[in-house]
């Protein structure tokens, strides 16, 4: 499982970087960024809840 951020529907909010910290971290230019290529088997949970959570929506699985 594979996670994706939409640079153009990101709104920098960063409740994905707070709540999945070992998923996503913030850029310096405010936007979600993605920092592992594939989720690992103990963080999928965190992945589901942050893909739920994105107000606008730019966080998506892909399998």
């Amino acid at each position: 499982m594979r996670l994706k951020v939409d640079e153009e529907l990101c709104t920098g909010c960063a409740l994905c970087a707070d709540s999945c910290p070992n998923l996503f971290e913030m850029t310096e230019d405010g936007l979600a960024k993605i920092l592992v290529d594939e989720v690992p088997a103990d963080e999928e949970d965190c992945a589901k809840e942050a893909v739920d959570n994105c107000a606008s929506e730019a966080i998506t699985l892909v399998e």
